[in-house]
């Protein structure tokens, strides 16, 4: 299962060459696409402040993917990695602890282009 992040969704959305070409691979495989709640929330911030048809093509292409909610288990998911990240030396955001929490918990490969995530430890990350 591939877990899409707000950056993944908004560089698709954008055209990004490398994100439409991922996208088009796991179309082909059948892949299973989802998405974190929050992740929904951070792509439509953007679309909503464009509006028209950006908002449009947004709205469209969420509804095409399984949202992944954010309950206790992954909030508290999210509160651990946030935790060991501090003792590290590095904050993580929230939103991006959230959505890293919900695709570990979920057993997902979360795709993004955001680096800070590629340094929680546990968490499976993938660039495109």
């Amino acid at each position: 299962m591939r877990c899409l992040d707000a950056t993944f969704l908004i560089d698709y959305l954008a055209g990004d060459r490398a994100a439409v070409e991922k996208a088009k691979e796991w179309a082909s495989a059948g892949e299973r696409l989802t998405v974190p709640a929050p992740a929904v929330a951070e792509t439509l911030l953007g679309a909503y402040f464009e509006g028209g048809s950006a908002l449009r093509e947004a709205l469209g292409l969420l509804d095409t993917l399984e949202v992944l909610p954010v309950d206790s288990p992954v909030a508290a998911e999210a509160g651990r990695m946030g935790a060991e990240q501090l003792r590290r030396g590095t904050a993580v955001p929230i939103v991006d602890l959230l959505i890293a929490a919900a695709a570990k918990f979920n057993q997902g490969i979360l795709i993004s282009r955001d680096s800070a995530l590629g340094r929680i430890p546990g968490l499976a990350v993938e660039t495109y």
